[in-house]
């Protein structure tokens, strides 16, 4: 009984302090509906060849107008996003799945400072990726020149998140074009990993539905 109340004397592993976001976090499998990125047609550059992923990471972030953004990754680096209006995950909304596109190394501060200047217009020139042009979805409402968006990304492999995995800085920008059965989205960043080397990354993503995934 006392066991019970109060726990045992031997050792314990830490409770999960990462957020479980609709059955999600570090360890867990999520399924997903094939047709969310199929009945896209020839159109999307999306692509995935499974209907499950393994994840193996996770971080939160703050945004600075309050909400959260949590994120889940495969090894391969395929990532699992979702909004949310706390920490916790409780009030999950906006999901989206993201597969890397391409990832290369700036030469010098000369291309980091182009790359930027591409990622503040209103159109992302895509043809050097063999890419379609991508309009901007943050800061669509006008044309004007935007400076990119900058945040810190804290990555944990253990649910108890007792030791990060990565701390990203990221400068980062979201563009959307609309499709005949939907949208595609991509993310253009910069990041910049404590004590690793700068790298500008495209992701390739679509919206899903809550019914599109489980896990």
């Amino acid at each position: 009984m006392f066991k019970r109340l109060f726990g045992s004397a031997d050792k314990v592993p830490p409770a999960p302090s990462l957020a479980i976001v609709r059955n999600i976090t570090v360890g867990r499998t999520v399924a997903l509906d094939p047709l969310a990125w199929r009945r896209l047609g020839e159109e999307t550059r999306f692509t995935l060849d499974r209907d499950a992923l393994e994840i193996t990471a996770q971080s939160v972030i703050r945004l600075d107008d309050g909400p959260f953004v949590h994120r889940f990754y495969t090894d391969d680096h395929i990532m699992l996003q979702a909004m949310t209006d706390d920490a916790e995950g409780l009030t999950a909304y906006d999901f989206t799945l993201f597969i890397p596109w391409s990832s290369t190394y700036p030469a010098s501060d000369r291309t980091r400072g182009a790359w930027r200047d591409r990622l503040s217009q209103p159109v992302f020139q895509g043809a050097a990726e063999n890419l379609p042009d991508y309009p901007r979805f943050w800061f669509s409402e006008t044309d004007e020149p935007q400076p990119p968006v900058s945040l810190w990304e804290t990555v944990y492999t253990d649910r108890a998140a007792t030791e990060p995995y990565a701390k990203i800085f990221q400068t980062c920008m979201l563009y959307a074009r609309d499709l005949a059965a939907g949208r595609e989205l991509m993310l253009a960043l910069e990041q910049e990993p404590e004590g690793g080397d700068v790298t500008h990354e495209i992701m390739i993503g679509i919206p899903l539905d809550m019914a599109e995934f489980r896990a």
